[in-house]
């Protein structure tokens, strides 16, 4: 498992986020879509540690179809107040690591994130943990919240 590892996963999360807003219009390719990118990028065949960003009464989303229901709502809502945070149309998303921890099989990766649409910039701290799955990297732990702000 290498630094390069991981900014690759973090590049893929990125353009597959993106991609979910560019096909929004179209339901049916969309579910699809968020469904391949959960099974891709996330552990979900075995156990995921998931805290969104946006989760106020469901603060947890430990199986896949809580996070699709996160990711892009619409027929798959879990949860009432899922708005479908990847339906924003970002234009860009920039991972800025803190640090990364590597290991053989795994790798532990903290710092901000940067969404962007227009004018709009959201930052958000997060923390990812990767898994080396039959060579794939898949998270098995994403933790994402908004800056305190006090």
């Amino acid at each position: 498992m290498t630094e390069q590892d991981i900014i690759k996963a973090q590049n893929l999360w990125s353009e597959g986020i993106i991609k979910m807003g560019q096909i929004s219009n179209d339901i049916a390719s969309l579910e699809i879509y968020a469904s391949n990118f959960l099974d891709r990028l996330y552990n979900f065949e075995d156990k995921v540690l998931f805290k969104p960003t946006k989760a106020k009464n469901f603060q947890f989303r430990n199986n896949k179809k809580s996070a699709m229901s996160y990711f892009i709502a619409g027929d798959t809502r879990e949860c009432a107040e899922d708005k479908g945070f990847a339906l924003s149309n970002w234009s860009k998303i920039t991972f800025e690591n803190s640090d990364i921890i590597l290991a053989e099989e795994s790798a532990l990766a903290m710092g901000n994130y940067t969404f962007e649409n227009g004018n709009l910039k959201i930052k958000a701290e997060f923390s990812f943990g990767y898994k080396k799955i039959n060579g794939l990297l898949k998270i098995n732990l994403h933790h994402s919240s908004i800056p305190f702000q006090g």
